[in-house]
């Protein structure tokens, strides 16, 4: 079904793989020896980046973007923190969607302050502002913006358009930020990792079955980590669009940097539909093109799938999960535990019936990736004329924009679902981070959404609260709702593939959007609600530092879930302070108030009355040669997280804002789970230290010496002396910090991105 290769592979004329150690080969089907450098060029993606960058060296890439696009839970951050970086305009298209809190739900009158404030942006600085209910971003921007060649950046991590011929990025805001300034992009070039594909998808499999294999197979080896996935092959052509955007949106989930897709009369089609026939170029690898690694994919032979709880590598087709049931949802309730560390219960194996089959009681169709057009279709045409029941399950289903809404309103879509005993819910991201249609405690819900990590639908351990989602693709989805709930693999039903031709009308975009892009209104006034606040002043880092450990999770990967819960905090997003109480709020429940502890020892250390509650780690201190005489004023004290692999899932800037705003100095980890998460840290000014020995020097209230810092950010990075502090006793301790571009160690230095735009 899936193949990684071990090693780079060339592909010639599109249709050839030679792996690289049998590079004689290409010379033999193309007269011509292989070079592995021009080889590389001929990737779509180094075609796309180059046009994008704007420096003399494709190995250090300085990227501008076509299009950037936020939601309502990061556009005020983003705006704020340029304003008070000395942006007075928009200069590229900006588009501010209102799908994630559409809902207005939650803390008062909070969400439409914000949505009321975005609005007022647009008109300010020249945005693109969509009202609540109207779209959801991802769908949006590849309806509107995506295009073949183009690269769009965004500040949520499912930023991804390849299957469109576009490169886009989720990022932090920061990196939002850069460009609203006329700065760049900046990385190192980036892998390339083919994605080859052969062969048909079966009609019963739809694109959630295929993302969750690829997943599966790349997660948890890291085979395309920070890399780019380039679609490429014969089977790419077996696929609609539609169901190209659906797998695509998921490669996200393999911690890849970005995707892109080779493109055909299809995508011609798709953009012509929408009124965008300009945007279409044909994108193909030259007839030589290199690759840093492949995953070779079999589309006829995947089957449904199903990801249980509680990421979606943790993936099984729907047969391999009953051949060995018991020992499977074994397996999960003990990581379930794991989780809620006693505080809660998910149970499994009590879900299952006498007949052994696994029952739900919740299905959603939602979102980015379960959203679209052909999904819901199949979806209705498996529901046409039945009845899911009028016991536990339930299925909600969200088309994922007004134009997708209108076209299956038209066609009776929506009726035959509702008339089944589906709910039809407007364009919304809620489902997917915990802020709709949240779970019963003790449930399982399965789901065509992109995340299943835990506790991000919405429950809460520390109140007793857990629930379970697994995600599949709505043709199981809907199978399993004819059955009741009764996990089912659409492979049991004869009804796919009879998709109408989709209608694009775009009367509710040009009735609802307001586009102000090239003509901003410098006079038009920025409205504010009680809840936006301005960023705290954050100092600059000083020559030496003592981190004070405020917690310490040994936990595989951390996800940006658990370093700042989603859900109902997402109210707070325009709230620093507020936001940063539920900081670490559902894995370490001390960690606030530790974290404002120190913070209370460095804010008397500034106003010149130093606390004496670290005078024995300064004794301490004072024992190391060279700092008998150290000046304890003169050291920055702050708050340190030690994490294995934090930073995997959401591009969300708060998991390292509200660390900042709480006194954090730093993360010491043994590696970043993504890019974003560590460009995060950065950009809010945090010492991005790793180390490759186990923590086993320090334990939480301990601290870490690490004297000068900012002379080691001007040298190398490789080796960084610290010393971990623990009851008197001083223990050498070798750091490092991987690779960071000059502004990047500025950025650091000056204490944050807000205060480097202002020191330029």
């Amino acid at each position: 079904m899936i193949r990684l290769h071990r090693q780079g592979v060339y592909l010639v004329d599109g249709t050839k793989l030679v792996p690289e150690d049998e590079a004689e080969r290409v010379e033999q089907l193309t007269g011509r020896p292989a070079s592995r450098e021009q080889a590389r060029e001929g990737t779509i993606a180094y075609g796309i980046l180059s046009r994008h960058n704007s420096s003399s060296d494709m190995d250090h890439l300085e990227i501008g973007f076509d299009a950037m696009a936020s939601h309502d839970i990061t556009y005020v951050g983003i705006i704020q923190t340029a304003r008070a970086s000395g942006m007075d305009h928009f200069p590229l298209p900006y588009v501010l969607t209102c799908c994630h809190n559409s809902l207005c739900a939650v803390g008062g009158t909070i969400n439409d302050d914000d949505h009321f404030f975005g609005l007022s942006a647009a008109k300010k600085y020249g945005g693109i502002y969509v009202p609540p209910h109207i779209a959801v971003i991802h769908q949006y921007m590849r309806e509107n913006f995506a295009g073949c060649g183009k690269m769009i950046l965004g500040s949520d991590s499912h930023t991804r358009y390849g299957a469109l011929g576009t490169m886009a990025v989720g990022e932090g805001g920061g990196e939002l930020v850069k460009q609203l300034l006329g700065d760049t992009y900046d990385i190192a070039y980036p892998e390339v990792v083919a994605v080859y594909l052969t062969g048909t998808p079966q009609p019963f499999v739809g694109p959630q079955d295929v993302a969750l294999a690829i997943i599966r197979a790349v997660y948890e080896s890291g085979y395309v980590k920070n890399k780019v996935m380039e679609f490429v092959g014969p089977g790419v052509g077996s696929m609609t669009a539609d169901y190209r955007n659906g797998v695509d949106v998921m490669t996200t989930e393999t911690t890849c940097l970005s995707s892109v897709w080779r493109t055909d009369d299809e995508v011609r089609a798709f953009l012509d539909k929408h009124h965008r026939a300009q945007d279409y170029r044909r994108l193909d690898p030259a007839d030589v093109a290199y690759y840093d690694g492949c995953v070779e994919v079999d589309l006829s032979a995947i089957r449904p799938m199903i990801a249980l709880p509680f990421h979606p590598s943790n993936a099984y087709t729907i047969d391999e999960l009953y051949e060995n049931l018991e020992d499977i949802l074994h397996e999960t309730e003990i990581a379930a535990d794991r989780v809620a560390e006693g505080r809660a219960k998910l149970t499994l194996l009590d879900k299952v019936d006498a007949d052994g089959r696994l029952h739900a009681q919740q299905g959603v169709i939602a979102g980015c990736a379960g959203g679209t057009y052909t999904n819901i279709v199949e979806a209705a045409h498996a529901l046409r004329g039945a009845r899911i029941g009028n016991d536990e399950f339930y299925l909600s289903v969200y088309p994922s924009s007004q134009p997708v809404f209108v076209d299956l309103d038209r066609k009776g879509l929506l009726a035959d679902l509702m008339d089944a005993g589906a709910i039809v819910r407007t364009a919304f991201c809620g489902p997917c981070f915990g802020a709709g249609d949240t779970p019963a405690n003790n449930t399982l819900s399965v789901r065509h959404a992109t995340r299943n990590f835990p506790n991000r639908e919405g429950s809460k351990p520390g109140s007793g609260q857990m629930a379970g989602v697994a995600l599949m693709d709505a043709r199981s989805i809907a199978a399993t709702a004819l059955a009741g709930g009764r996990i089912t693999s659409a492979e049991e039903l004869d009804c796919w593939s009879d998709i109408p031709e989709y209608e694009f009308d775009d009367r509710s975009y040009r009735s609802r959007v307001f586009n102000g892009f090239g003509a901003a209104d410098p006079a038009h006034a920025l409205r504010y609600g009680p809840n936006i606040k301005d960023w705290p002043q954050l100092e600059r880092l000083a020559d030496d530092i003592l981190l004070v450990v405020a917690s310490k999770i040994l936990d595989p990967v951390t996800t940006t879930d658990e370093l700042i819960p989603s859900g109902e905090t997402s109210s707070l997003r325009s709230n620093p302070l507020g936001l940063a109480e539920f900081t670490l709020s559902r894995r370490d429940p001390g960690y606030v108030e530790r974290a404002k502890a120190v913070r209370s020892i460095e804010e008397a250390r500034l106003a010149g009355k130093p606390e004496d509650e670290l005078a024995g780690a300064f004794e301490a201190i004072r024992s190391i040669p060279g700092y008998a005489d150290l000046d304890a004023g003169s050291v920055e004290v702050g708050s340190v997280v030690y994490a294995r692999r934090p930073g995997d899932g959401s591009a969300r800037e708060q998991a390292a804002s509200c660390q900042r705003v709480l006194g954090g100095l730093a993360n010491i980890t043994s590696e970043y789970a993504t890019k974003r998460y560590r460009s995060n840290c950065i950009n809010w000014g945090m010492v991005p230290f790793q180390m490759k020995d186990e923590p086993d020097a320090f334990e939480v209230g301990d601290c870490v010496f690490v004297p000068g810092i900012r002379a080691a950010l001007d040298g190398d990075l490789g080796h960084i002396d610290a010393y971990a502090i623990s009851g008197g006793r001083v223990e050498k301790l070798d750091l490092y910090i991987a690779d960071m571009t000059p502004e990047e160690r500025a950025i650091v230095k000056a204490g944050c991105l807000i205060n480097f735009n202002r020191s330029r």
